[in-house]
């Protein structure tokens, strides 16, 4: 019997109902790739980096592949909830599992902030004299009863999203071909594929700008890894699970890399700006009647997607730190539809904090609070990393059985990825708007570290790394 086998088994102790379905679980890694980063973001870094920003997202997607795939190696060795936290745990110490999951809770309550508040101006658009508080209070409703009720409805809600999503984009790839190839609208004219070099040519700021984007584009793929939360809950998850992985590279080669190649070879680079969405923009220019308020619709879906993302996963992670004494035990109780529902409870209520706080405070506070997202997440994603590498060298050792899904190139491609996104973390220092981002994580990380020495100092079994299987039990499970 395979290690995968064996945990799949033991997985429903956690309590959690496998109520994901393999259609389900393809949709939110799909979901988890698309975002309000590529609907709006991407605006902006064209506007810094020209035609070289498809090379960038294809650059940043290659690295998230690479992590992906560690991810899936570690999750067919133990496939649970809350998975980042309990690689973190096992192969770094009981300190860096506990900061893990406690930095990947906020990641997403500062997201749902962002994106709460990005969907009710979004309904702005066609009912301007209903109050933003009014809109974000009630999706924030909506979301978090739907989050109680099931999985499964979470699981149909978050499909439907990415549907929605995917559709848009599909159609945005082949209106733009039709215009190239074609020559109809009122972009026939000036499309062409010498759009991508004709204007200053590919790197029409420099390659050194090119970079700059690099962490806007990293934005763009957060809640990739969302897949690994759902491994819990997934019905058949030594299945869908590397299935749902091994089919990122297709989907971000379409979603991102093929859509913004059609959309930069239609509308010059030079027509972007900070601010405003390319796919509104194409829209426009190609001239499609009601345009606008068609990708107003699927960009609201992308935020109300994200925010849905956001109350699944915080609540299995406080649930997840509760189960390890890192929170307080109230977390460990789940509903009567097997919901972790008080976790999901305390996060809503941060979300709506921020809700009103985004109403009150400059556009720019907006952008940190993104920021403050990117910074969690590359954390999150340096742990999987870590964990890999060091899941590897046990099982080169022997000490422990070898996952069934494992990554090409053994721990090769995860220090490949592990140097590129402190690459990534030495731009945002460098830059001087972003860099604020860090210096709320350093107080992030002194409020943990006061927090952990609480929690030694109260029981002190919490600090305690967990012993490896022994002898007998890893012949079991071999």
């Amino acid at each position: 019997m395979t290690s995968a086998q064996v945990d799949t088994e033991k997985a429903p102790e956690e309590g959690y109902e496998r109520g994901l379905n393999s259609r389900q679980v393809q949709m939110i890694a799909i979901g988890g790739a698309i975002g309000v980063g590529l609907f709006l973001g991407a605006g902006a870094n064209i506007a810094k980096a020209g035609p070289s920003i498809i090379l960038m997202y294809a650059l940043a997607g290659v690295i998230i592949f690479f992590i992906m795939r560690a991810l899936g190696e570690l999750l067919l060795y133990r496939p649970v909830s809350g998975s980042f936290a309990e690689y973190s745990r096992e192969f770094l110490g009981p300190f860096f599992g506990y900061f893990t999951g406690w930095t990947y809770w906020l990641m997403w309550v500062v997201t749902g902030m962002a994106e709460l508040t990005a969907a009710a101006i979004y309904i702005h658009y066609w009912f301007p004299d209903i109050p933003q508080w009014v809109s974000a209070l009630v999706f924030l409703l909506l979301l978090f009863v739907a989050n109680l009720i099931s999985v499964k409805l979470f699981g149909e809600i978050e499909f439907w999203f990415s549907m929605v999503k995917v559709t848009a984009i599909i159609g945005m790839i082949v209106i733009g071909i039709g215009v190239l190839t074609l020559g109809f609208s009122q972009a026939g004219d000036t499309a062409s594929v010498s759009n991508l070099w004709e204007f200053d040519g590919f790197f029409p700021k420099g390659i050194g700008s090119s970079l700059m984007t690099l962490q806007g584009v990293m934005f763009a793929y957060l809640a990739v890894e969302l897949v690994g939360v759902t491994a819990g809950e997934s019905e058949n998850p030594e299945k869908t699970l590397p299935k749902a992985i091994n089919t990122l590279p297709w989907r971000i080669a379409l979603f991102y890399v093929g859509a913004l190649t059609v959309i930069l070879a239609v509308v010059k680079w030079t027509e972007f700006a900070e601010g405003v969405s390319p796919f509104v923009e194409a829209f426009a220019v190609i001239g499609i009647p009601a345009g606008a308020g068609i990708v107003n619709f699927v960009v609201l879906t992308a935020a109300l997607s994200s925010c849905n993302s956001g109350m699944y996963s915080t609540g299995r992670m406080l649930r997840t730190l509760a189960d390890n004494g890192e929170a307080p035990g109230v977390f460990k109780r789940l509903s009567s539809t097997k919901t972790p529902a008080i976790g999901i409870g305390v996060s809503v209520i941060f979300m709506g904090i921020g809700v009103v706080l985004n109403y009150t405070v400059p556009e720019k506070a907006f952008g940190y609070v993104t920021s403050v997202a990117t910074a969690a997440g590359i954390w999150t994603w340096l742990m999987i990393l870590v964990s890999h590498v060091m899941y590897r060298r046990k099982v080169v050792a022997g000490r422990l059985p070898a996952s069934s899904f494992p990554a090409p190139g053994g721990s090769v491609c995860s220090y490949i990825a592990i140097a590129f996104l402190l690459f990534v973390t030495c731009l945002i220092a460098y830059d001087a708007d972003a860099r604020v981002c860090l210096y709320v994580m350093a107080g992030w990380a002194v409020a943990l570290g006061i927090g952990w020495a609480v929690l030694k100092s109260r029981n002190p079994e919490v600090a305690e790394r967990r012993g490896e299987p022994d002898a007998d039990e890893l012949e079991k499970i071999v």
